[in-house]
């Protein structure tokens, strides 16, 4: 056991008793189920999708998870993670003007500690690493699937009633199935609905064959890992190689009014992108037409108002990850999040016991809320530096365009909080 009370193994606590229900099997879903199982509780995941697919595009986990990930197996899982992330040790980041191309700052990478990495790399093969971690390594069942028709509680537990008519219960249920989780009215005693963010994202992500085939963006795939940005008037473009510069990922933020109904992700038109950055530096859309038309996503931003609570009444129900808090993804704190939620909740129902499930949850709640609200803010300011940039101040100082890397986001140790936390908190929720 390390010195903070973290556990390096697979599971190394007693069993404390507690069961608990998951769902979803995204990265917070399966963090949940990871961390349980790490704390002693016996905990199982029910997941909608019958089968999981490496899906998406890149996505990233800061040190704040990174320390979490470090502890599972001893660090393996952390350095298969590894083996699928870009390496910006050498290239740093370059963030260019809009319409020049010219590379105004060069962010270097920070130094890496071994002890809490970062990871940016492709969702699904990082998913992947970590869903065979849980299931594989560690045994834990997960029912694919399964849809949730409804969620239940009472004072001595809770379950999920699936569409098949089953019910299962628990003593406690963790909803990690995103901004559309049913567990939502639940916990809040009405129905809401997301709204638009104002912003859409066109993604994309594909082997570099074009791009080496062109003498103009060979360069991007010929040099190991790389990562650029074009900042501009209300818009923003991130191009990234990974793995040696083998797959290209690309993502442009760009002002959208729709409304959001029932879906937010649609297939996107590279005519449609190019037009947006007609007056952009010719290298963003020498970049883009090598994208494969099939490969383009245009996902709408969700905003959600912050919750008042992520605990039902009876505290046997808890949101987690973007069923609690959708993230913008210039935060880069999203997933993160839900990993640090992961370990909060295990550790203090560990801390709590089987008979205080409901102060655990409620405990978690009271030790996670305002430094979520905080890391929120970060996506929508950092936006809006880049969309809303005076060239003329960065000609004076460069470094104030550069992507926020927080010591009070990056250096929490959620694990070590919660444990230091626990008590204090128990004591002001009872009103002691």
């Amino acid at each position: 056991m390390a010195a903070n009370g973290a556990t390096n193994g697979s599971s190394e606590r007693p069993q404390t008793g507690i069961t608990v229900i998951v769902v979803g099997a995204g990265f917070g879903g399966l963090g949940a189920a990871i961390e349980c199982h790490r704390h002693g509780h016996k905990v199982s995941i029910y997941e909608a999708f019958p089968e999981l697919k490496a899906l998406g595009d890149i996505i990233s986990f800061g040190p704040n998870a990174g320390r979490i990930f470090h502890r599972w197996s001893n660090g393996s899982v952390a350095q298969r993670m590894r083996d699928f992330s870009i390496d910006l040790q050498k290239y740093g980041f370059n963030i260019h003007k809009y319409d020049t191309g010219e590379v105004v700052l060069n962010q270097r990478a920070p130094a890496g500690d071994p002890a809490a990495p970062n990871f940016n790399g492709h969702r699904g093969e990082l998913h992947q690493v970590v869903y065979d971690y849980a299931t594989q390594e560690l045994g834990i069942p997960i029912h694919l699937g399964n849809n949730i028709k409804t969620y239940f509680e009472d004072d001595e537990g809770a379950g999920i009633e699936l569409e098949s008519g089953e019910k299962v219960e628990a003593d406690v249920v963790i909803a990690a199935d995103g901004v559309r989780s049913k567990a939502r009215k639940s916990v809040l005693g009405y129905e809401d609905k997301p709204k638009s963010s104002g912003y859409a994202v066109w993604r994309a992500w594909f082997s570099n064959k074009d791009m080496l085939a062109d003498p103009l963006t060979a360069q991007f795939c010929n040099n190991g890992d790389t990562f650029n940005g074009w900042i501009g008037p209300d818009m923003h473009f991130l191009f990234s190689t990974i793995k040696n510069g083998s797959d290209c990922s690309w993502v442009l933020t760009h002002p959208d009014e729709h409304n959001i109904d029932e879906s937010w992700s649609f297939p996107g038109k590279l005519s449609e992108v190019l037009a947006s950055i007609k007056d952009w530096d010719p290298m963003c859309s020498r970049i883009i037409s090598k994208t494969p038309e099939d490969k383009l996503v245009d996902w709408k931003l969700v905003y959600r108002d912050p919750l008042p609570t992520w605990a039902s009444p009876k505290g046997r129900i808890l949101l987690l990850g973007d069923s609690a808090h959708p993230f913008l993804p210039t935060s880069a704190q999203g997933a993160a999040q839900a990993i640090e939620d992961a370990v909060t909740i295990a550790t203090c129902l560990r801390r709590g016991g089987k008979g205080s499930v409901p102060t655990a949850v409620r405990a978690h709640e009271r030790i996670r809320y305002e430094r979520v609200k905080a890391a929120q803010k970060t996506g929508e300011s950092t936006r809006d530096m880049w969309h809303k940039t005076d060239w003329a101040k960065v000609k004076e100082n460069p470094e104030i365009i550069s992507f926020p890397r927080l010591d009070w986001i990056f250096g929490h140790d959620a694990e070590k909080h919660a444990e230091e936390q626990y008590d204090v908190v128990v004591k002001e929720l009872a009103g002691k």
